[in-house]
């Protein structure tokens, strides 16, 4: 290949459209080896249905002595678990024969949808809504660069199909919601929760109660990890332990409080082998006890959980909670928590500016406090120049530095003899956190207070593009 006396940007070209094409023979090769197997099991119900008996190539035959149905092909390829004594050819058989949703092929989904795919379930779903994207790379270990901008779920596929190419995967590029919740979770035997959402895990386990599906659900989040088993032989299900959704203020995501990468690989194939216990029948599986993981201490505890409760609105006693109701219930507005992250609009219009309108305000230089509410630990990885920290937690603690600072900006320009004040505009990392900044401004005297919209991705998308976003 020509580097083109040397210009980078023909290199980056030709990478970019390479990695394309990798994606599209990758899903196009998984959409083939997904079209073998469905061709062959229709082959398969024709043969039978005229009356021939249909033996697979190489399959368990008494002539061979394998009358436990497992082929020579699956006895080499699950050989290691076979030699298991508490393992064995029953429990690899049980996995044959059994089916698996998960739900989100992120961190946590990306290590649990491996593991599965490769231990030998008959059928494993992946549903997700989301497109890969560069910042998942750290932690989203199922898919590789060249699926970015593609779905999860084509990408997660493909590297399930990858790695074992016998086994069945229904892909669902569409997010969960109660409108088509009961018809997909009722195709599977076991429920994977990889979610990272109030709305979503309250949905989950109540669709599982309604289905009686067992339900295995992780979290993980900054350096901690939660593991638990719900729903499973009489055991709680979400709300026996969590009736009433935690305070907003208590929940966040990934995406906003940051997570190390390994932490959700350890809680997902932990996941992956609760759910293997659940569908080959061995071991004891994790009901009425929930695994607690601290990255930063090497500390796993198991704590003992409450069981199901009589009281519960969904699983108890006197429940009348039906499907009707559970399609018909508004889980964002319960839990007051968005199933997807978005923009809030808490102000007024005339409380809020552009990015580009900032920006034609530094270059007229007219007289202003930039306040940036974002954390002491953000506010290091970039900044805009000349900016004021105060993370919204603590503002009403430091808010005499903000009025020193707007003081320091009238007093500086005393000799323009201009008796206007300078403005005070607050700006966070997607423009949600400086709207409750500006709120809370303005009811302690600052009229003058705006937001930036959209924040420092804002700025980025439409006045920077260099400007780095997290």
């Amino acid at each position: 290949m020509e580097a083109n006396g040397g210009d980078s940007s023909e290199i980056v070209r030709e990478l970019r459209d390479l990695k394309l094409q990798k994606a599209e023979l990758e899903h196009r090769i998984s959409a083939l080896e997904a079209k073998l197997q469905d061709t062959a099991a229709l082959e398969r119900s024709i043969a039978v249905s005229n009356g021939c008996t249909v033996v697979p190539k190489a399959s368990g035959t008494i002539e061979h002595g394998l009358e436990h149905g497992l082929s020579p092909d699956q006895i080499y390829r699950y050989s290691r678990q076979l030699l298991l004594p508490s393992f064995g050819v029953e429990a690899q058989s049980n996995l044959l024969k059994s089916s698996v949703l998960v739900i989100g092929a992120g961190g946590l989904g990306s290590p649990a949808l491996l593991y599965l795919a490769a231990c030998g379930l008959g059928r494993l779903g992946i549903i997700d809504h989301d497109v890969v994207e560069l910042n998942n790379m750290h932690r989203q270990i199922i898919h590789t660069e060249a699926f970015i901008g593609h779905p999860k779920v084509k990408s997660a596929a493909a590297a399930c199909r990858s790695i074992n190419s016998t086994i069945k995967i229904d892909e669902y590029v569409e997010a969960l919601r109660t409108s088509n919740a009961l018809e997909i979770l009722s195709q599977y035997d076991i429920i994977v929760d990889a979610t990272d959402n109030p709305p979503s895990r309250y949905m989950i386990s109540d669709c599982c109660v309604l289905l009686g599906k067992p339900l295995v659900s992780g979290a993980a989040l900054g350096m901690e990890g939660q593991l638990t088993v719900y729903n499973h032989k009489g055991g709680p299900c979400y709300r026996c332990l969590f009736p009433t959704p935690p305070p907003t203020t208590a929940c966040q995501r990934c995406s906003d409080s940051g997570v190390l990468g390994v932490v959700p690989g350890v809680i997902g194939c932990l996941q992956a082998l609760e759910t293997i216990k659940l569908a080959s029948l061995v071991g004891e599986p994790l009901s009425e006890r929930m695994l607690l993981f601290d990255a930063l201490s090497a500390r796993i505890r198991i704590v003992k959980i409450r069981g199901r409760s009589s009281q519960c609105t969904v699983c108890g006693d006197n429940s009348s909670f039906n499907k009707q109701q559970f399609r018909d219930f508004d889980y964002e507005d319960f839990t007051q928590f968005p199933l997807f992250a978005g923009p809030l609009n808490l102000l007024p219009q005339e409380s809020r500016i552009t990015s580009k309108e900032f920006k034609e305000i530094l270059e007229k230089k007219e007289r202003h406090v930039l306040l940036d509410v974002r954390p002491a630990h953000h506010y290091k990885i970039v900044s805009l120049p000349d900016s004021l920290n105060i993370p919204l937690a603590n503002l009403e603690a430091r808010v005499d530095e903000l009025t020193s600072a707007l003081k320091e900006k009238q007093e500086g320009h005393g000799n323009t003899g201009s008796c206007t004040s300078p403005s005070l505009y607050v700006v966070c990392r997607r423009g949600n956190d400086s709207q409750r900044a500006v709120e809370y401004l303005r009811g302690w005297g600052f009229d003058s207070a705006k937001d930036i919209i959209g924040g420092l991705e804002a700025w980025a998308a439409d006045v920077n593009p260099s400007f780095p976003t997290y």
